[in-house]
């Protein structure tokens, strides 16, 4: 009986270790389950990664599409609307420097300026900057319309400025330039192109190449024959060479042209703009593109008007402008000096190096410029 009875609790004794030790196993078990929910190296972070890696790449397809839809969509909405093509190559809606108030031309130092504005056509206002030499300046303090206009007939020079796209005749790159010319004596006349800055009217290689020629005259009226010089930068070069060959046609050429990081023609400057160059290697890019830009009647085509044009020609050229690449101008002077009208007339090419940092409209820093316009026009500066 005893050993019965110590065999039936020996069974119970097993039969309770048996019991204890399978609650510790479920223990285990489910500390092993939240350890692998906290643990990094987990199975369950691992299908958390997987499913964050599996999203991301999702997202960054969704966002490739995208990318490649817009990239599509760009050179079809431009060949359907060739109105934006135009818009692209005048950018005249971009004010910059903005909150500049165009009627105080003393707000950026120019106090010896007098800001007015000229109807070329019926309808159509545009606004003009004459800023009068530097020697002049006491003397121009607080004078009015009467005697700027009479302040034409000093012994001075004047240069038409013809600014580029974008910006208005108040950008600071411009009236930097201003103040260089006027201190070595020139006058310097300037306006907005009708659709920039504050003038009337919307943007167009003729209106442009218009407004040009009717300041051009009006300055003319006033000075006489006084030497009346134009400069032309950027997409001012190709309203200044369609100015001069009009000017020139007429047999009334100018005293001298001044092209300042010109281009070819405005199709070749388009292919090379920065702006083109995720396109420039697309089938269709000329038909998508530049079709577009001649559909809008747009050419400034200074590679054909250099063989029309009969008077001295200095070209300025940064190696470093990445705007109007430095090769279109260097290859416009070399069209210009194979040129029968420009036979017998000076024609010259400035180039800056790199290492100057001149970039596509900082010219107006070279130190050099003086000695340059001076040897170019073949006479001292006029206030020396």
């Amino acid at each position: 009986m005893r050993k019965r009875k110590g065999s039936a609790d020996h069974d119970s004794s097993f039969t309770g270790n048996v019991t204890l030790l399978d609650g510790s196993s479920d223990l285990k078990q489910c500390h092993k389950k939240t350890d692998a929910a906290s643990d990094p190296g987990g199975s369950g972070t691992g299908m958390g990664r997987r499913y964050r890696r599996g999203g991301l790449i999702w997202r960054l397809r969704r966002i490739l599409i995208w990318v490649l839809g817009i990239y599509i969509a760009i050179p079809v909405i431009i060949k359907v609307c060739p109105s934006i093509q135009a818009k692209l190559v005048f950018l005249n809606f971009v004010r910059v420097p903005y909150f500049i108030d165009l009627k105080r031309p003393e707000d950026q130092g120019l106090n010896h300026t007098r800001n007015f504005y000229l109807q070329p056509e019926e309808g159509i206002n545009i606004g003009v900057c004459h800023t009068v030499p530097s020697v002049m300046w006491r003397e121009a303090q607080a004078k009015d319309a009467e005697w700027y206009d009479k302040s034409f007939q000093s012994s001075h020079p004047v240069i038409l400025y013809l600014h580029g796209n974008a910006g208005t005749r108040g950008g600071d790159h411009r009236v930097q330039l201003y103040k260089v010319l006027s201190s070595l004596g020139y006058h310097v006349v300037t306006f907005d192109y009708r659709g920039w800055g504050d003038s009337e009217g919307s943007p167009s290689e003729k209106g442009m190449t218009s407004d040009a020629l009717f300041l051009y005259q009006w300055i003319k009226q006033r000075i006489g024959q006084k030497p009346l010089y134009i400069w032309g930068h950027s997409l001012g070069t190709g309203v200044a060479t369609n100015l001069v060959r009009r000017l020139c046609d007429r047999g009334t050429p100018p005293d001298a042209l001044i092209l300042e990081s010109p281009f070819t023609n405005i199709r070749e400057e388009a292919k090379s703009h920065p702006f083109s160059m995720v396109y420039r290697y697309l089938p269709g890019f000329d038909w998508f593109f530049l079709d577009s830009i001649t559909a809008n009647d747009i050419r400034f085509a200074s590679d054909e008007n250099v063989n029309h044009i009969s008077c001295p020609v200095l070209i300025l050229h940064a190696e470093d402008d990445t705007v109007v690449p430095f090769q279109l101008g260097k290859k416009l002077y070399d069209l210009a000096a194979q040129s029968k009208s420009l036979n017998g007339h000076k024609v010259q090419f400035i180039p800056f190096p790199s290492s100057l940092g001149y970039r596509h409209k900082f010219i107006y820093k070279s130190p050099q410029l003086p000695n340059i316009l001076s040897d170019f026009l073949s006479a001292p500066h006029p206030h020396v």
